[in-house]
C-alpha cells in the first residue's frame, strides 16, 4: 500500500511545485509589465482629461497649468461623493477664469455618473462633460459629447437662469430637454449640475486661494 502511495506522493509534490512555479513566474510578469506601462497609462489618463478640460475651458483662456493647479474638496450632500473630489483651476494673468468641479450623479439608472462642472467666475456654467458612466449602450449613453449634444444645453446658464423651479427636466416641469427613451439618466444629471452651482456658490473665491497640496515624497530609509 505504501509503495503505491510512494509514486503518487512525488507525483503530487511535482505538480504543486510546478503551479508554484508559474503562478510566481505569471505574478512577476504581471508585476513587470505593470511597473513597464504605468507611465503610459498616467499619461494617456492625464492626456484624456486634457481633452475634457479644454472642451470646456479652451487654452486661450487660460494661461496657467489647469492640470496641476488642483484642490481636492469634499461635500457628500452637493458634490455627490464622500471622498475628496478634484476642483481643477483655470486662471489667467493670476486671475481666476473658472473652476472645474468633478461632480458625481449617484443616481444615474445604473449607478453613478462622473461629471466635469465648469464654472466661470462670474457663476455662469461654461458647460458640462460626462467622464464615466454605466449608462444604456443606445439610450442613456447619448450623455457623451460623442453621442450627441444633449449634454451642451448647460453652457451659460446659472443658478437664476433657469429659476430654481424650472432645474428639471422637461417631463418634470423645467426647462431642460431629456434624452428619447431616457429620463432617470438626464434627470440625475440635472440635479447633479445645480448642486455644483450652489457649492460654487457657497465656496466662490475660497476655491481659487486654496494652495494645490504638494506632492508627497518618500524618503529612503536610513542604512
Amino acid at each position: 500500500m505504501s509503495s503505491k502511495r510512494h509514486p503518487l506522493m512525488q507525483k503530487m509534490i511535482i505538480s504543486a511545485v510546478v503551479l508554484g512555479i508559474f503562478s510566481v513566474v505569471g505574478t512577476t510578469m504581471v508585476a513587470f509589465t505593470f511597473e513597464q506601462t504605468k507611465e503610459k497609462i498616467q499619461e494617456n489618463h492625464k492626456q484624456a482629461t486634457l481633452r475634457s478640460l479644454h472642451q470646456l475651458i479652451p487654452p486661450s483662456e487660460h494661461d496657467n497649468d489647469i492640470f496641476t493647479d488642483i484642490i481636492q474638496v469634499t461635500s457628500p450632500k452637493l458634490l455627490g461623493s464622500k471622498e475628496p473630489v478634484t476642483v481643477f483651476r483655470a486662471r489667467k494673468n493670476n486671475k481666476p477664469v473658472a473652476a472645474i468641479l468633478t461632480a458625481v450623479a449617484p443616481d444615474g439608472y445604473t449607478g453613478k455618473i462622473v461629471l466635469l462642472v465648469a464654472i466661470k467666475h462670474n457663476g455662469s456654467l461654461a458647460g458640462v462633460r460626462v467622464v464615466n458612466h454605466k449608462e444604456t449602450p443606445g439610450l442613456g449613453d447619448a450623455i457623451e459629447i460623442e453621442k450627441s449634444s444633449w449634454i451642451t444645453q448647460f453652457n451659460n446658464v446659472s443658478l437664476t437662469n433657469p429659476t430654481t423651479k424650472n432645474w428639471k427636466v422637461k417631463r418634470d416641469g423645467g426647462d431642460f430637454d431629456q434624452l428619447t427613451g431616457a429620463t432617470i439618466t438626464p434627470r440625475a444629471i440635472v440635479k447633479a449640475v445645480h448642486k455644483a452651482l450652489l457649492f460654487y456658490k457657497q465656496q466662490g473665491d475660497k476655491l481659487f486661494v486654496l494652495k494645490t497640496p504638494k506632492p508627497q515624497t518618500t524618503r529612503e530609509p536610513t542604512k
